[in-house]
């Protein structure tokens, strides 16, 4: 690829994650956004590195003040018990699109194994970050099962159902950019 289209696609992939913060899904306690579609799908379509590149300058902008996360933006944001889930955003991103791009032409099975692990490392991220900040800066004690049910429980089946979406999507785009990319076009 071209560097002015990698850099087109990464800034598409960063606006696409920052818009799925914003589509949110009502249930109840936690935000359900559609970002892990956008992360997954970064990561399917761009590749590892591309797709890593492109949710750390999601999380790189919101950092630096822009409200662009699911409750606000700035440096700060570091101490919400959330933000381990921006950080698994880039390090599920870059293991989804190691393991779609091992293949030429990965199966939809591979792309969901793919999107399943990338969403493993988000909820391991996040769900570590939670407990960590709870205990060690908020001082509050959250027991196992709570921070289960809070962290993943209650939010999983939709990301879940989000990445038999993503597998559908990307064994279908996969094709059609890779030859686009090859024409030229």
């Amino acid at each position: 690829m071209s560097r002015t289209r990698n850099m087109v696609l990464c800034a598409m992939f960063t606006v696409l994650v920052a818009i799925g913060a914003f589509i949110r899904v009502p249930v109840p306690f936690v935000p359900f956004t559609l970002q892990v579609l956008f992360t997954t799908l970064a990561g399917l379509i761009l590749g590892p590195k591309l797709g890593a590149m492109s949710v750390t300058l999601y999380v790189a902008l919101g950092l630096l003040g822009l409200p662009i996360f699911a409750s606000g933006g700035g440096i700060g944001y570091v101490f919400q018990p959330t933000f381990g889930y921006l950080i698994g955003f880039i390090i599920g991103t870059y293991v989804t699109g190691s393991i779609a791009y091992q293949e030429e032409n990965p199966s939809r099975k591979r792309l969901l194994v793919a999107c399943l692990l990338g969403l493993f490392i988000v909820y391991f991220c996040g769900t570590s970050y939670y407990w960590f900040i709870m205990t060690f800066y908020l001082k509050s004690q959250i027991g196992l099962w709570t921070l289960f049910f809070y962290c993943v429980l209650l939010s999983a089946p939709g990301d879940i159902f989000l990445c038999f979406v993503t597998a559908g999507f990307g064994k279908r785009l996969l094709p059609i950019i890779r030859r686009e990319l090859e024409i030229g076009v």
